[in-house]
């Protein structure tokens, strides 16, 4: 379930930026800084959490300092008569098995399935590329290779729009 953008307000903004840039603050510490009671922060940041705006609080990791500094989009042809070998579901599960897949989304267009894959290097990649098409459901792949982070993955400017409403 998730929270309507009407209802999220400027306190919610307000604390979803300082959480995003301290994330190590504190619920006390943060009721300091936003001037309101340590309970409604808690209570804000519980109710941010069971609408499904706030999903971790783990650390971000970068995989390129983890030593996988190639990044692929793999779009993947699903066979059609996939039900004979799991369809979708069996794909997605073989993917998540893998590390080196960071997200997988089924799509339109061209292909069916669209995976996020980082690799040790070009060679490597070819070895993940060969992994992720160990699944008989899945007929081929095409392959990008990412050579910058033009706009890295974010969500917070979603946050202010949500709460500007």
């Amino acid at each position: 379930m998730t929270i309507p953008g009407a209802m999220m307000d400027e306190l919610d903004r307000r604390l979803i930026d300082l959480f995003a840039h301290e994330p190590r603050i504190g619920v006390l510490e943060a009721s300091r800084r936003l001037a309101v009671a340590r309970g409604t922060v808690q209570a804000r940041l519980d109710k941010l959490v069971d609408h499904g705006v706030i999903t971790g609080w783990g650390p971000d990791l970068a995989p390129e300092a983890l030593g996988y500094p190639v990044t692929a989009f793999l779009t993947l042809e699903i066979r059609q008569d996939a039900s004979e070998h799991g369809g979708h579901d069996a794909v997605s599960r073989h993917l998540a098995a893998i590390p080196e897949v960071l997200e997988a989304h089924t799509i339109t267009g061209a292909g069916d399935m669209w995976a996020r894959v980082v690799a040790r290097s070009n060679t490597d990649l070819q070895r993940v590329i060969d992994r992720v098409l160990a699944d008989p459901a899945i007929v081929r792949s095409s392959t990008v290779i990412a050579l910058a982070t033009q706009v890295p993955y974010r969500v917070l400017p979603l946050a202010h729009e949500a709460a500007d409403r």
